[in-house]
């Protein structure tokens, strides 16, 4: 009578595998947290440049002087120094409040006449002072007022 013989894996071989796979999930598993951190941090940043965008474009919309010295939008009066307040869903506040999120720090760096120079600061977490905020991004801008 014929021998049949059946292949198949060994407890050894099995136990390698399993190994193996273990290592490889953990490290895709320690991956996840640095994975999750640049993706909210990628995701404020781009909020951030949002906001910066909407704020320059209002006051770009300003008309010039005499007329109307203060942007439509946001309130801002070219030259005087303001701070302004963002929620997640791009609502703004002239207060810290319990759903702000985005400080947007705007100042009027000294400037020749005619022209309007801005320094635009976007932090978060906007409870915090811009030195300790976790992120920020920065803008500068010209403005022709002539």
């Amino acid at each position: 009578m014929k021998k049949r013989s059946t292949s198949a894996f060994s407890l050894v071989e099995l136990t390698l595998a399993i190994g193996i796979a273990a290592f490889c999930l953990i490290a895709v598993f320690g991956l996840m947290p640095v994975g999750v951190q640049t993706n909210r941090n990628a995701t404020s940043q781009t909020a951030a440049t949002s906001i910066l965008s909407d704020v320059i474009a209002d006051m770009r919309a300003t008309p010039n002087p005499p007329a109307i010295n203060t942007s439509v939008q946001y309130g801002i009066t070219f030259g005087t120094d303001k701070t302004l307040y963002f929620d997640g869903a791009g609502q703004f506040t002239t207060s810290l409040g319990a759903n702000s999120r985005y400080r947007v720090s705007i100042t009027f760096p000294s400037s020749p006449t005619g022209l309007s120079y801005t320094d635009l600061k976007v932090t978060w977490p906007a409870a915090a002072t811009p030195a300790n905020a976790s992120g920020s991004v920065e803008m500068f801008a010209a403005f022709d007022r002539n």
